[in-house]
């Protein structure tokens, strides 16, 4: 019985912490855009630049959107918030498993909404110095008729 109710403590403070993530990335994503960024923002010709020096590109979308337009060759699916609209549980372990804090690293997302809330929490909160955001996001690189690799359908 002491078991499960130290369980259940465990699981509300694992629950409330993600809230609070999740409230503190919602409140990033409604600053006032007036000030600088403390990330990098690119366009698809900085992008290019970058990913010809081997800078690695992460695309945070859903697995479905991987699928419904492709992704930049090379690039490292790893998603960022669910269907819900919730961080990833394991997003942050992850991410930092592969990325060093001082190592240059460039997200994408859909339209570049997820990523600024990212780039931001990732410098602001976790001591990244070298994030870049794909302003845009991958709509923009395709509308440039970019070249993006398809993947196999799901099963």
């Amino acid at each position: 019985m002491t078991i499960n109710r130290a369980s259940k403590a465990g699981e509300r403070r694992g629950k409330q912490a993600l809230l609070r993530l999740s409230v503190l990335l919602l409140f990033l994503a409604l600053l006032p855009s007036c000030s600088e960024p403390p990330y990098t923002n690119l366009d698809n010709a900085q992008l290019q630049t970058m990913l010809d020096q081997n800078v690695p590109l992460y695309d945070v979308r859903l697995p479905q959107e991987w699928h419904q337009t492709g992704v930049i060759e090379g690039s490292r699916q790893l998603t960022f918030i669910d269907n819900a609209g919730r961080v990833r549980p394991d997003f942050f372990s992850r991410f930092s498993t592969e990325v060093g804090k001082d190592d240059p690293v460039i997200v994408i997302c859909h339209s570049g909404s997820r990523t600024r809330t990212l780039a931001y929490h990732l410098v602001e909160q976790m001591g990244y110095t070298q994030v870049f955001n794909v302003r845009k996001g991958i709509n923009r690189w395709i509308s440039e008729q970019r070249p993006v690799k398809h993947l196999a359908s799901q099963s």
